[in-house]
């Protein structure tokens, strides 16, 4: 090979030619092209931009029944054939796996032709002072939530990025992908009367920028959450109904789909291993892996393998109906696979908004947030630190803090009681705000 094209498609195809001429069975070459800029702003001056080109390429080989995932970002023609000769070489040290092949061609068909709109032209126009006087109104709204002087310090930030990616296989697969991300946050800390600084942020994540939240509400959103911080007090221990806020929800599930992964499962490392078609969680648990939602931050055509992307019923009525399960786990697991990870996710969501539901609670904590802790995605058994604002006659009260709850997966969901009409819509989980009941709240 004489030249490497800087197209990704040739290079990607390139590539896989010329790892089966070197003695490869199969391979599949990813091809990446990113350009990132950020600037970040703190209390009334520029702080920091920066701007960044790469270029990568990650290779998948396999070779006599042995396999191994390479990575380089030197794609100099003489550069990449030494590469791929060595990483041959490294490849047929390595002990066999039976498992380890690409997906069977199959599981590539009936790939939607979908427009995602998952790439925003305005990106590239986007100029260095567009993205300064976003970051510096960020910070003049967070301040302009302080009436007492109270808040310390500001740091706001506002970042777009590219991202083009083609795979091929050597088996039939060919697929490409090009999408814009925007990011904007503020974090601010604010000095208590008892000498404490508390600190909150608050943060917007779209596909396009016209769909970034504006640094006016933003901004003024970050001031107030870290102003309502002030005073915070440890609650007493007791058993009380947790409504927890959307944007803090991704958090509790996160521990329930990562004990869903082929992995987990084949390795007997799920608390939810042997309870496919079991119900696991009330009546309201209902949710649905779909990778197509128009500006969706997980949407896709495939995943990381090439399999089609589809919509995955995880649960429904609290029941579990699937696995994220991969084409090598699937082998191990004689299993169809599904795919390897989550895209994004779609709730059968309630009717009522956050301050209705609280209205509902009457007595209880909302929480914002979790500090800390941990989950055992064997046993289900999670510990995990908290803060948020007590709810007293279904509005909110005074804020708390250095405050725990604990228990077990299974038995949390199973006390799901209600569920919001808010999905976050700066996550691909897309959370809405959750209730539960008789959860318990320990001191700490």
């Amino acid at each position: 090979m004489s030249t490497m094209n800087t197209n990704l498609a040739d290079a990607a195809r390139q590539t896989v030619a010329l790892a089966r001429e070197k003695g490869a069975n199969e391979a599949s070459a990813t091809v990446v092209r990113a350009r990132e800029v950020e600037v970040q702003w703190r209390d009334g001056r520029l702080e920091k931009v920066s701007e960044a080109t790469t270029r990568g390429l990650s290779l998948q080989l396999y070779v006599d029944g042995r396999y191994s995932a390479v990575s380089t970002s030197d794609l100099r023609p003489e550069a990449l054939e030494r590469f791929i000769s060595d990483s041959i070489a490294m490849t047929r040290a390595l002990a066999r796996d039976e498992y380890r092949r690409l997906p069977e061609p199959e599981l590539y068909q009936g790939r939607s032709q979908i427009d995602l709109s998952i790439e925003d032209p305005r990106q590239a126009k986007l100029t260095a002072d567009e993205r300064q006087r976003f970051a510096r109104e960020l910070e003049e709204a967070a301040r302009s939530a302080d009436t007492k002087g109270a808040i310390l310090s500001v740091t706001t930030g506002f970042g777009d990025s590219h991202r083009e990616m083609y795979r091929v296989s050597s088996n039939g697969f060919e697929g490409e992908s090009r999408g814009t991300q925007f990011f904007a946050s503020a974090d601010v800390s604010a000095k208590d009367s008892d000498g404490r600084r508390p600190e909150e942020s608050d943060y917007s994540i779209a596909r396009f920028f016209e769909d970034l939240t504006d640094a006016a509400t933003l901004g003024r959103r970050a001031g107030e959450r870290a102003l309502g911080r002030l005073g915070s007090t440890k609650g007493a221990s007791a058993v009380l109904p947790m409504a927890v806020d959307n944007r803090a929800a991704g958090r509790l599930v996160s521990m329930l789909l990562g004990p869903m992964s082929g992995a987990s499962i084949q390795q007997k490392r799920s608390f939810l291993d042997g309870k496919l078609g079991q119900q696991v969680g009330s009546e309201l648990l209902s949710l649905t892996d779909e990778p197509h939602v128009k500006r969706g931050l997980g949407s896709r055509l495939f995943d990381g393998e090439g399999i089609t992307a589809r919509p995955l019923p995880l649960f429904d009525g609290g029941t579990l109906r699937s696995y994220f399960i991969d084409s090598y786990y699937g082998r191990k697991l004689k299993a169809r696979p599904t795919t390897g990870s989550a895209s994004n996710l779609a709730w059968k969501l309630g009717t009522k908004g956050q301050l209705e539901l609280l209205a509902d609670l009457k007595e209880g904590i909302l929480v914002t947030g979790f500090l800390g802790g941990n989950s055992n995605g064997v046993t289900g058994d999670f510990s995990l630190g908290v803060q948020g604002f007590r709810v007293r006659g279904g509005k909110l009260a005074e804020p708390i803090g250095e405050m725990n709850i604990a228990g077990n997966q299974l038995d949390l969901w199973k006390r799901l009681v209600a569920v919001g009409n808010d999905p976050y819509q700066n996550s691909a989980m897309r959370t809405p705000t959750l209730v539960f009941e008789g959860v318990q709240f320990a001191g700490m």
